[in-house]
């Protein structure tokens, strides 16, 4: 998730844990654990892209580094501030929890989240709500701010805190909800259409869990299709795209190729470019593919060769023109105006 959802989730942890003994510190650090597992792109000038890619999410987003880490950094804040009321078990469960709770969110959306690593480099992605969410982060962050104002023996403080945690948790219990929904919808419509697949990957568009994309493997290539809880048509047209594995055959073998490859997923399409090819992560699909004039995959990697036969790597970046006239139409769709 966004930066900002992560402190505001650390803040609520903290507080529920250490807020009642420290008051404000415990939302203070608690917003300081949600945010250290994202250090980790405090590494990327050191790395090329293949590299960042599979480095995020890995390292500080795992178990190991929850149950490693915690006590480390609950001794240190314990010896710091030699609290009586906070003890090396408080600092040690706020630290925990503030970084377990950020690793299990960002599973939750599309990415995925290395938690077994170094054990296993697997992504883990449940695909249930997207990166940012308004509806997720606005209440969550109007209760946790609101609870702040109160002292740390307001019963209104925690009761606010709980709340945020509460609410929070509801809508992501939804979006697990309108993903099954969603789901059952791609599944009909693809048998009806007599669509054969293998696998699908289905999640929510940008900032809402209404409108879901799919994406589904065949053998020929991948369907794309949209669906709105709030479609009154209940139909869904799919969009093809070849995968055209062959045109990867130049640079198979190569350990970053391979890698890239493997963080797809094995969901990807690839092109044709000027010099190379164009490798598309089909798992995000197109921000704007709900349009009838199609649209561009969030996530493109750019694979050429130098003289020596080396691969090169770049990735590129599509996001549409957020102008008011595209978030009016986009509104509708997620309303069911297709």
């Amino acid at each position: 998730m966004d930066s900002l959802t992560q402190i505001v989730l650390g803040a609520a942890v903290g507080e529920a844990v250490c807020g009642k003994k420290i008051g404000n510190k415990a939302m203070l650090w608690g917003a300081i654990a949600g945010t250290i597992p994202d250090l980790d792109v405090l590494t990327s000038p050191w790395l090329d892209m293949v590299q960042q890619l599979s480095y995020h999410r890995s390292a500080t987003h795992s178990f190991l580094f929850a149950f490693v880490m915690s006590p480390l950094l609950g001794w240190l804040l314990w010896r710091f501030y030699k609290h009586k009321e906070a003890g090396f078990r408080d600092w040690t469960l706020l630290f925990f929890l503030g970084f377990i709770t950020h690793i299990l969110l960002d599973s939750c959306t599309t990415w995925g989240t290395q938690l077994f690593w170094p054990f296993s480099n697997y992504g883990v992605a449940f695909y249930n709500i997207f990166v940012v969410d308004p509806l997720y982060t606005l209440p969550f962050l109007i209760l946790v701010t609101a609870a702040a104002f109160y002292s740390r023996e307001s019963k209104k403080r925690r009761i606010l805190n709980w709340s945020g945690i509460a609410i929070s948790t509801a809508y992501l219990g939804f979006s697990f909800v309108a993903k099954g929904i969603a789901d059952r919808a791609f599944e009909a419509s693809m048998k009806e259409q007599g669509i054969t697949y293998t696998s699908y990957i289905s999640k929510p568009t940008p900032l809402n869990t209404l409108l879901w994309t799919v994406t589904t493997e065949s053998k020929e290539g991948y369907y794309t299709g949209f669906y709105s809880l709030l479609d009154k048509d209940k139909s869904i047209s799919y969009q093809f795209e070849p995968r055209q594995q062959e045109l990867l055959a130049p640079y198979r073998g190569h350990p970053k190729t391979e890698r890239l490859l493997e963080i797809t997923k094995g969901y990807f399409a690839v092109e044709k470019a000027d010099t190379g090819i164009y490798i598309n992560d089909l798992r995000f699909g197109q921000f704007d593919g709900w349009r009838k004039d199609g649209g561009t995959y969030v996530f493109v990697y750019h694979v050429w060769q130098d003289s020596q036969g080396n691969p090169h790597f770049k990735e590129i970046n599509y996001r549409p023109k957020a102008d008011k006239a595209y978030l009016t139409t986009y509104l509708n769709r997620i309303m069911g105006n297709k």
